[in-house]
């Protein structure tokens, strides 16, 4: 785990045990979320799986692969 990554970990953990119900790191490099939560492990999402915070959002969906840029071909670029 990068040091950055472990730091923000740290964080989220620490709001979890000062009350926050949900803690989400996001990690662009590795294309993953990380949900955490005051019961159970974190839980580790990529692109495939679908982001929901039942406890925040009731009914709100998104896709994991919708928070990274959109990758263009060179021939989408040549408009």
């Amino acid at each position: 785990m990068k040091v950055q990554l472990k730091a923000i970990e740290t964080k989220v953990l620490k709001f979890i045990e000062l009350g926050a119900v949900v803690g989400i790191a996001i990690e662009p490099d590795e294309e993953t979320v990380t949900i955490y939560r005051s019961t159970g492990e974190p839980i580790i999402l990529a692109n495939g799986d679908i982001l929901t915070v039942a406890e925040l959002f009731p009914g709100w969906e998104l896709p994991v692969s919708e928070l990274w840029p959109p990758i263009f071909t060179e021939e989408e670029t040549q408009s």
